[in-house]
């Protein structure tokens, strides 16, 4: 046997082991998805919900968010708060628009919504 030859196990030259190619493993994985595929399976995703809206600015000293919503919502309508260090979800009996009462809110406007906890500038709005 040569002294610079590679034993059986052991590292070739240059540190590296030489590994075996798994064409079989893959193989059955594109197999398993063309047959899902043609069933008309598809991957199951989770519907994250749409944010319908985005907190602008907070008056603490009234509890009152200002709210730009995406789409127009009812002043009934229940609504999840979400950030950072906010999550709660509540139905805002009061909602404002230029210091006037408003039964829905028009979108791409900014209103104001009495809350009752805190919210931070940039917390996302859902419909709860």
């Amino acid at each position: 046997m040569k002294k610079n030859a590679p034993k059986k196990g052991k590292r070739a030259a240059g540190g590296k082991r030489k590994s075996a190619a798994r064409p079989a493993a893959n193989a059955r994985a594109k197999k398993k998805a063309r047959a899902n595929a043609s069933a008309g399976k598809r991957s199951v995703r989770s519907k994250a919900p749409k944010p319908i809206g985005t907190v602008t600015h907070y008056y603490n000293h009234i509890n009152v968010a200002l709210v730009k919503f995406a789409v127009k919502v009812k002043a009934g309508t229940a609504l999840w708060f979400k950030g950072a260090t906010t999550d709660f979800k509540d139905t805002p009996k009061s909602m404002q628009f230029d210091h006037k009462p408003i039964a829905s809110a028009p979108a791409k406007k900014l209103i104001g919504v009495k809350v009752k906890k805190r919210v931070r500038e940039g917390d996302l709005v859902y419909k709860a």
